[in-house]
Order: C-alpha cells, then structure tokens, then sequence
C-alpha cells in the first residue's frame, strides 16, 4: 500500500536519482580538504604535549602532491641551517595523519653525524596532511606539512613474489655517493624485506597476512653511529633510505636491522591464552593479545621476546581506555 501517491513518488525517486550523486560528490570533496581534527587529536601522545614551532623555512618536507603509487610514495627530509646556525639536528618525526599507525618514523640522528638530510619512501593509506616533527639542539620541535593525496597504500599487496622475497629476506645493498662540491658526501641503504602491515590480504587463502616489518635500523660510520631509524608499517617494501653525513675517517660502514619477528605467533598465543585461560571475552582478549604481540616486538629473538604475564598486566594497566585485565592463574 502506497503512502503517497504515484506521481510523488516518481518524483521523490527522480530527487534521490539527483541527490546521490551530489552526495558522492560532497563526500569526495569532503575528503579532498584537508583538516586538522585527526592532528589535534593524535599530536600530544605523539608528541608528549610539547609545542611545536612553525618551520617554514627550516624544515623541508618534499612529497608528491598526489602520488604515483599510494605503496611508494617519495618523501625528502631536511633541515636547512644557515652559514652561523650551531645548532644541530637530534631528531626527524615522519607523520602521517590519517595512516592507522600515523608515526611512519623517527630517524634519531648522531650528536657528530652531520646528518640533515633524509629520504625514504612511505605507504599512504587515505588523503592525508604528512608531517615532519625536527627536533633541534636547542631542544625546541620545529614542524611542516604538506597535503598528500593518495588511498590504499598500507593494504596495497606486495610487489614481490612472497617465496622470492623470503629467499632474499634481510639483504641488504649499502653505497656511498662523491661529495659534490660544497656539499656532504652522501650514502644509501636498501633492505630486501616484505614490511607486510597485517592489513593485506593473502590472495590464496583471503586471510589477512600477519605484520613483519622493521621496525629498528642503526647505521654506524666505524664505531660512531650516525642514524637510528624506529619504523613501522608505513615504511614501504624493499625499505630505501638516503642520507648525507660528514665523514669521520673510518673506513667502513655497519647496518644492523631487527625486524617484528614472532609478533603474529605472540598474538596468536597471548589470544589463545586469554580465551582459555583467562575467562575473557573475545575483545578483551584481543586487546591482551596485541599487548603481548606489542611487547614482543621490543626483544630480540622469537622464543626469547615471548613477555610474561606480569608485563602484560602492567602494560595494559596503563591504558586509561582499557580497564586492566586479572587473568587466572592456570
């Protein structure tokens, strides 16, 4: 039985056939307009509350306006001193606002390392501000940003063939550049490795592929070391960073690069675990679980990383969102 009459509702229907398209369009361009909201409400645990101060100027941040490849989208770094500037670069923070783990790194540099530049290459997930957090030598944050457009980039699938890539996992290609006059020598690092971000589908099986990625890399120049990076799921496949650095006279170079190794097993288990033994509900024990896997990717080893259940119980009380989780003892 029909509310309204025919003729209305030819017409009601003719209004929705316009109207959504004009919502589409609305929520594309919703989209296309960068906002702050994200920002605001991530940047204190980010950045522990401390100010940060316009860098326009001083800090560079280079990155396509709408990339190629939302999977490798190039990103340039820098810190541009002037001739009498003594201050030093202690810190590059790599943002991106809207990643589901916004921080893609930071790159602590060497107190005599000369490092100020940096590029790599990042995964962007959704049209997003990317910013770039400098922290100086006078202890102050100087920050930049730049609107970049791009979707799908952290469950983009791998380029590689995953048995190729496990058969050359953890190669690694290091080179040094001539110093061009006026300018510092430079020197690149380019890892063979999936840096799988657990939100990528096996395409064989449709399950979802467990995250594996480096998540610490230490550049040395003989015994000085010059560039720590703490990465996440944003760092692109096959990671490739770029830098320059003032020579110290040693002779070689050493890279040491730990990955997430055992974190899908330590989720898997601290899930079983909560379920079966701790009397929990499935989120609850979910919430457990990736406690377990996050604590797991602060050790070396795969056996050896496994927290114990004190750890877990601490971490987890630390979440004021969470309400912490008294498993019974089996």
């Amino acid at each position: 039985m029909l509310i309204f009459p025919r003729a209305i509702v030819s017409v009601l229907a003719a209004a929705l056939c316009l109207a959504a398209p004009i919502t589409a369009r609305a929520q594309s361009a919703a989209q296309d307009q960068p906002s702050e909201e994200t920002w605001n409400s991530i940047k204190g645990d980010i950045l522990k509350d401390r100010p940060v101060l316009d860098g326009t100027g001083l800090v560079i941040l280079d990155a396509p306006r709408r990339a190629e490849d939302s999977a490798v989208v190039p990103i340039g770094m820098r810190v541009n001193f002037a001739g009498d500037d003594k201050r030093t670069l202690k810190s590059l923070t790599l943002v991106i606002d809207e990643n589901p783990a916004p921080v893609a790194g930071t790159f602590t540099i060497g107190p005599r390392s000369g490092v100020t530049s940096i590029s790599t290459r990042v995964r962007v997930n959704s049209y997003s501000y990317v910013r770039l957090i400098a922290e100086l030598s006078d202890g102050k944050l100087y920050g930049v940003k730049t609107f970049v457009k791009a979707s799908g980039g952290c469950s983009a699938p791998a380029a590689s063939n995953a048995d190729a890539t496990k058969s050359m996992l953890g190669q690694m290609k290091f080179r040094t550049f001539r110093q061009e006059a006026g300018a510092m020598p430079e020197a690149q690092i380019m890892l063979r490795h999936p840096q799988n971000s657990g939100l990528q589908m096996d395409q064989l099986t449709r399950l979802y592929i467990p995250p594996f990625f480096i998540d610490n890399l230490k550049i040395w120049q003989g015994d000085e070391l010059m560039v720590t990076m703490d990465g996440g799921i944003a760092i692109s496949e096959d990671p490739n960073i770029r830098f320059n650095y003032k020579p110290n006279g040693a002779a070689d170079f050493r890279v040491e690069a730990v990955d997430t190794t055992g974190a899908g097993d330590a989720f898997n288990g601290g899930f079983a675990y909560a379920l079966t033994h701790g009397g929990l509900d499935p989120l609850s024990a979910a919430r457990f679980a990736n406690a377990v896997a996050a604590i797991s990717v602060t050790k070396a080893g795969a056996q050896s990383s496994m927290p114990q259940l004190a750890e877990v119980e601490a971490l987890l009380s630390t979440e004021s969102t969470l309400d912490v989780l008294s498993l019974k003892n089996s």
